[in-house]
């Protein structure tokens, strides 16, 4: 079968999946693109603000995940309906979604805000007390946002659900636009501290969340949610949900609590490191963008494959979009590789912690190509079948005896210093790689059918 000539009769042409994965590369670019920019003008704040905010950052992101694997369960659900023709639930679905979304967020939000120092306290120890104050401030104003990340991230999920990722991108498009003015206003002309960076992300974060509800309660729209302030939880589809979005949930929040772990030990290395390690990040996350962009893709076809009871479709577009994936982390890295002595000079930082962030993007991008995507972009297909519980748990035994033990062995006991974290981190994505090969093959994913 030619691969790239989409039989008749299936569910994507590749028109459609371009219509899909175009804007999700675009509003993956944007967040990306603001995380970037961010850390730039973070930097003009000197270094300690820097390791303040990247320390923050791993925390929130923690929480930022997570409820992104929420909306990821509610859209496995909602797209198995869409497959098996039933709107109603699929609608219903989105609803319980958007509403256990807001609630949860809110309840953490006040959680984080009441204990922040406890949390910058646990997680990051002893640190410079510099660092420790732009942290403070930087987590209270992120944990304001929580709620609203929550409610886009479900909106944004649902439209993709329904091969609509066009709106979202747009959404963002105009959030991230001010979010970033805001930033350079707040930051060079008021002459603010790290709050000119952490108000105007709060402000685009409301109001996307704001855009995303206004679309999604639409009812012209395929997939609406009920325009009402009174809900009843609907326990039998919630646990449907929570079914995909709580193992993907854990994972992803253990896996970013596994980094914040690993943190905690380039943390003892000290500023230079922290810094280093914080720009590599910020840059070595553009390598794979592609792959975190399709993957989200990916997920909602599988679902209305095995909605529709299809594995052979399920197959094909696994395959298919392996390789796109593959191919799109080639162009990228190969753009990161020529700019990378610019985009370091921008950070202003000391040679020293320059050659450190280079060496660790570099290898960041030859590992992205090589094994990334069948570490990340498999499970993905798992869990649009429905097989989110498997995945955890290979994904959690994998990150505790590979990244975070190796990443002491390595960089502690052995000396290396920061990159031993990288390195544990390539060994984690080869070992998940060789089990998720093996799942595949098996055969076993495809047991799960959620609806």
């Amino acid at each position: 079968m030619n691969i790239f000539k989409t039989p008749e009769g299936y569910l994507y042409s590749n028109r459609a999946l371009l219509a899909l994965f175009i804007p999700l590369l675009i509003e993956y670019g944007l967040e990306f693109f603001v995380g970037f920019a961010d850390s730039v003008m973070v930097a003009s704040l000197g270094e300690a603000a820097i390791s303040g905010v990247s320390l923050v950052d791993f925390l929130v992101q923690l929480l930022i995940f997570s409820f992104s694997a929420l909306a990821t369960g509610g859209a496995v659900v909602a797209g198995q309906y869409l497959g098996d023709k039933q709107i109603d639930k699929a609608r219903n679905s989105a609803t319980q979604l958007v509403w256990f979304s807001t609630i949860l967020s809110t309840v953490l939000m006040i959680l984080v805000v009441l204990l922040r120092h406890f949390l910058i306290g646990i997680l990051f120890g002893q640190i410079e007390a510099d660092v420790w104050a732009t942290a403070d401030i930087y987590l209270y104003f992120m944990a304001l946002s929580i709620p609203f990340l929550a409610i886009y991230n479900a909106g944004s999920a649902i439209f993709r659900t329904t091969n609509n990722a066009r709106t979202p991108m747009q959404i963002l498009l105009v959030c991230d636009v001010l979010n970033v003015i805001g930033n350079a206003i707040c930051i060079y002309y008021l002459g603010w501290d790290v709050r000119g960076v952490a108000i105007p992300t709060v402000i685009a974060r409301v109001l996307a969340a704001i855009l995303i509800l206004h679309f999604v309660v639409d009812e012209d729209y395929k997939l609406h949610i009920k325009r009402t302030l009174k809900h009843k939880f609907d326990f039998v589809l919630l646990r449907k949900v929570l079914q995909v979005g709580i193992p993907y949930g854990v994972e992803n929040g253990l896996f970013q609590l596994g980094r914040v772990l690993v943190l905690s030990l380039v943390s003892t290395f000290g500023t230079m490191a922290i810094a280093a390690n914080s720009v590599g990040y910020a840059i070595g996350i553009f390598s794979v963008l592609p792959g975190f962009a399709i993957n989200l893709g990916l997920t909602a076809v599988i679902s209305n494959c095995v909605g529709a009871n299809d594995y052979e479709q399920a197959r094909y577009y696994n395959k298919k979009i392996l390789i796109i994936v593959v191919i799109s982390h080639i162009i990228i890295n190969a753009i990161i590789f020529v700019g990378l002595p610019l985009i370091l000079s921008i950070y202003n930082l000391s040679p020293q912690t320059a050659a450190m962030a280079s060496e660790m993007v570099i290898w960041h991008g030859i590992f992205a190509i090589i094994i990334w995507p069948l570490s990340f972009t498999l499970p993905a297909t798992f869990r649009g079948a429905g097989d989110s519980k498997s995945v955890m748990y290979i994904s959690l035994i994998v990150m505790f005896t590979c990244r975070i033990a190796l990443s002491y062995v390595i960089a502690d006991w052995m000396g290396i210093g920061v990159f031993g974290t990288w390195i544990a981190m390539f060994i984690d994505w080869y070992v998940r790689a060789g089990i998720y090969i093996y799942r595949y093959f098996s055969n076993k994913w495809t047991e799960y059918r959620v609806i």
